[in-house]
């Protein structure tokens, strides 16, 4: 199976109270983060910056963007500044992919030295990533959250990680299962669920009896079924447990 080009979005969140320049600071340096992250040749799959979000109709339409772009696979959320969580409500009530809360600051040390009320209101992660926290759970929204410095290679595998498991989330909603004569009359282990299995997982489950499958049987090849035999015995390692070599093949042939 060929793997899409899959991205996902980087979205940082504040808020207008401190003017233009800070919300200029806000996007530089979300953008160097995400810069850096790509470059650490870490991440399996593209991180994507998207311009600084701070009300709720700009986070709703980043969400249904997101919701609509068969290339996001997820979207990555990290509140810079003091970002009211109420704003957040909307967009993720109708958001459907992963979410990831990365809980982490643009600096990694204090600078006690010079720090200053203009450099406080500009660097509120603490305040807003809890907030944002506090909302998303209190949604009880699914979601991954991981903290740490941006940095830190240790922190970016966590989020390398979580991209795989975001790409099988997306690829398992395009499964097809097939359930041949589908189960044993009464016998409760056998009993899949299928509606249950759409509705958790995405996955399409169909029953189809064996008699619409025998006739798939019957048109498969002799060459193409020796072929797949001998692929078989040159990756496995049988083991026939004492069984006659040649009835052996025959049952892997079948």
């Amino acid at each position: 199976m060929k793997t899409k080009n899959y991205q996902f979005w980087f979205a940082t969140g504040s808020q207008d109270l401190y003017g233009d320049e800070c919300l200029a600071k806000v996007a530089e340096h979300s953008k160097i983060m995400v810069e850096a992250m790509n470059k650490t040749g870490l991440l399996p799959f593209e991180l994507v910056w998207k311009p600084t979000l701070i009300d709720s109709a700009s986070i709703r339409r980043l969400f249904n963007e997101a919701n609509a772009d068969e290339d996001c696979a997820g979207v990555i959320t990290w509140m810079h500044t003091f970002s009211p969580a109420k704003s957040w409500i909307l967009g993720l009530k109708e958001y459907r992919k992963p979410l990831l809360h990365f809980h982490t600051q643009f600096n990694q040390e204090i600078p006690y030295d010079t720090i200053d009320m203009d450099f406080m209101n500009e660097n509120q992660s603490a305040h807003g990533d809890r907030e944002y926290g506090h909302m998303v759970t209190r949604m009880e929204i699914p979601r991954k959250v991981v903290m740490g410095h941006w940095s830190d290679p240790k922190v970016v595998g966590r989020i390398a990680g979580w991209m795989r498991t975001a790409v099988g989330i997306m690829e398992s909603c395009h499964v097809r299962v097939v359930r041949v004569a589908d189960n044993m009359r009464n016998v409760a282990v056998t009993e899949g669920d299928k509606v249950e299995a759409q509705v958790k997982f995405g996955w399409e489950v169909d029953a189809y009896p064996v008699n619409e499958i025998a006739d798939y049987v019957k048109d498969v090849s002799a060459g193409d079924i020796n072929a797949l035999v001998e692929e078989y015995y040159d990756k496995y390692q049988l083991l026939t447990e004492g069984r006659d070599e040649k009835e052996f093949r025959a049952h892997v042939a079948v």
